[in-house]
């Protein structure tokens, strides 16, 4: 039995995508068809509604009573049939009426790095009474990633889907799917929606990183033009007892007796100050995106760090910074890099 069950998949196999690709030429097709926008008003015109499995059970279990009432002349199972009946007309318009009014919006998508899951937040808004059971999720992905949500009467609520981008770049979004099964599950109402929007996608950084590039040690820079407590440029600081003679600005030693000012001597510390740079060429001989990879992880490592760094790709060349502003600059190069 067990040998014949196994056997029996692969020839399976051929037969299930046959009846698979029609219906994804078709749902590619429908969805291409609708425009894309980041606010989506649910109307009668976008939303759609069809019978569940348990819908059809439903219409199937109410024929036979029928069908048996009609034979023996049951006036209950009459009054059983069409009450369950009504029901299920009442559930139809239920279900359709709970996404029917609402006003989905999504926020700006943050950027994420390829192979990571990339979050979407919707906001939700009722005008009119509260919507029940109303599930969000990426069309691709399987229904046991729906995002379940309720929205309460005259406000919002959020939802959060995700999808996973396998490349860098500038993506558009998926396309989303919100639906309900609300109150008995008998149909399923659901609308397409195409977000507008686009997501940045950085390189995915090198697993495990490699180690950073040695900072260099660069005159001046930055440092000379920082003024430090005292009123002082940096570079130079009040003279202290025990500093060498050597350190002394004897320039400046005259003019201080003349005005009975005070020795200064040179900061050393101030003089000069550590810079990493992310080259291109510091990665080897791998390949670009191996290297896109490996600059990002680099990128992150200096960020954690807090350390001043720069980047140079061929074309591209990112004066040295720090800050979370210098991190999302070298991150988005490397992303559109091309």
């Amino acid at each position: 039995m067990t040998s014949e069950a196994t056997a029996a998949t692969p020839a399976a196999a051929p037969l299930q995508a046959a009846w698979q690709a029609p219906r994804l030429a078709a749902r590619r097709w429908f969805e291409a068809r609708q425009a894309r926008t980041d606010t989506l008003l649910l109307t009668q015109r976008n939303v759609y509604i069809l019978p569940t499995r348990a819908g059809l059970m439903f219409a199937l279990t109410l024929l036979v009573l029928l069908l048996a009432s009609v034979n023996y002349q049951l006036n209950l199972g009459y009054v059983l049939t069409f009450l369950l009946a009504g029901s299920g007309v009442v559930s139809m318009h239920l279900t359709h009426n709970t996404l029917r009014g609402l006003t989905l919006h999504l926020k700006p998508p943050t950027a994420a790095f390829a192979g990571d899951a990339a979050p979407l937040s919707v906001v939700l808004t009722s005008a009119g009474a509260a919507r029940y059971g109303i599930g969000l999720k990426v069309s691709d992905a399987p229904a046991s990633t729906l995002s379940w949500i309720n929205v309460p009467a005259g406000g919002q609520a959020t939802a959060q889907v995700s999808f996973v981008p396998g490349t860098r770049g500038r993506h558009a979004l998926p396309t989303l799917t919100a639906e309900t099964r609300f109150p008995l599950g008998l149909f399923r109402a659901w609308t397409v929606w195409r977000p507008a929007a686009q997501v940045l996608v950085y390189p995915r950084p090198e697993q495990p990183p490699a180690p950073l590039p040695a900072a260099r040690a660069m005159p001046g820079g930055s440092a000379a033009l920082r003024q430090a407590d005292g009123g002082d440029t940096e570079g130079v600081r009040g003279y202290r007892r025990g500093d060498p003679l050597k350190l002394v600005v004897w320039k400046k030693a005259a003019k201080a007796l003349e005005t009975g000012g005070e020795l200064v001597s040179r900061d050393t510390q101030a003089a000069v100050h550590p810079q990493l740079w992310l080259d291109w060429h510091a990665c080897g001989s791998l390949p670009p995106e191996e290297r896109l990879s490996r600059l990002a992880a680099w990128a992150v490592a200096a960020h954690r760090m807090g350390a001043e760094h720069g980047l140079r790709l061929p074309g591209v060349d990112i004066e040295p910074a720090s800050g979370e502003a210098q991190h999302r600059r070298c991150l988005e190069a490397l992303a559109l890099w091309r």
